[in-house]
């Protein structure tokens, strides 16, 4: 067995006004139960650092650049890479990124039991819009404040395994996990916020947004037999709640843990990644049969087009 005692650090709503030190100090709480439940890895949500921002609209876009990390490591989180360190427990969590050269992206990053970066991924599928629209119950500006990464979907050799990482809305396309999937990977993190209520269809509340989120994280984890960790940040902030559901995924697409609540909430289980072998080997052999050559259409066309 080539076992990893995986932590999925779900956190609790952050409010717009609450610094980042209010938030490390939580991720670090976090960090300390899940050394003492002996974690060798703890994934944290998508952009853990921060309110989910792109609920606001502002009409000036760099006004958002405080949401944003110039750098990673940087001082504000810095404890986290060093109790990382001393606690010898690799460590993923997503942010927004500014680089050097002007670009914002939804990223998350992976270290090792170093605390050393050795993954980083850039959100690719951006939902929501870029312009105000009156006609939501609330805004979902990711496509205003993100530019789409420019990463791919690469995957790193990590704690003994193979590693990706995916973010929030990538979850729910087949092709996140596939390209992976094709390169092997054994196990996907993802961190998410989604809002508990669909800020287009009003009648698809909490039950439903869990419903396809396990539906999703399941899906993708028998479908390319590997392990999924996808956490989640939950509850209500300024008035806007997210779902949780934080679970990880086994490679037969059993949740094996769930988060109960909408708080910082730890699930540690442990994942053995030779798990993953039996259905790469078998049923999802993709060297034995996968038919590439009636694939076509998933590069060539973007959007749908219905026969004449």
């Amino acid at each position: 067995m080539r076992m990893i005692n995986v932590a999925a650090a779900q956190m609790g709503p952050i409010q717009r006004a609450e610094g980042r030190d209010v938030v490390v100090r939580r991720m670090l709480a976090l960090m300390d139960e899940a050394k003492a439940e002996g974690a060798d890895l703890i994934v944290y949500p998508e952009l853990a650092l921060t309110t989910f921002f792109p609920r606001w609209y502002m009409e000036n876009r760099a006004d958002a650049d405080g949401w944003f990390e110039r750098e990673m490591p940087n001082d504000a989180v810095r404890p986290l890479f060093d109790r990382a360190a001393r606690h010898e427990m690799a460590m993923s969590f997503g942010y927004a990124e500014l680089t050097s050269d002007g670009h914002h992206f939804n990223t998350a990053i992976l270290t090792d039991r170093s605390g050393d970066i050795v993954g980083k991924y850039r959100k690719i599928h951006l939902p929501g819009h870029a312009e105000f629209d009156p006609e939501r119950t609330h805004q979902h500006l990711e496509k205003r404040y993100f530019e789409p990464g420019d990463l791919g979907f690469p995957v790193w050799r990590n704690l003994g395994g193979i590693m990706g990482m995916a973010v929030c809305n990538d979850r729910r396309w087949p092709e996140t996990y596939r390209v992976m999937g094709l390169q092997g990977v054994e196990m996907v993190l993802i961190g998410y916020n989604t809002p508990s209520v669909n800020a287009q269809k009003g009648d698809e509340g909490p039950e439903k947004r869990l419903f396809h989120n396990r539906l999703s994280a399941q899906a993708g984890a028998y479908q390319n037999s590997c392990w999924v960790i996808a956490v989640a940040k939950a509850g209500d902030e300024d008035g806007h709640r997210l779902i949780g559901g934080s679970v990880i995924v086994n490679p037969d697409g059993e949740i094996v843990a769930e988060a109960k609540t909408e708080d910082d909430e730890l699930l540690v289980h442990p994942c053995d990644l030779d798990a993953t072998a039996f259905g790469k080997e078998t049923i999802f052999n993709f060297a034995a049969h996968r038919r590439t050559e009636h694939y076509g259409l998933i590069t060539s066309r973007t959007g749908a087009i219905p026969p004449p």
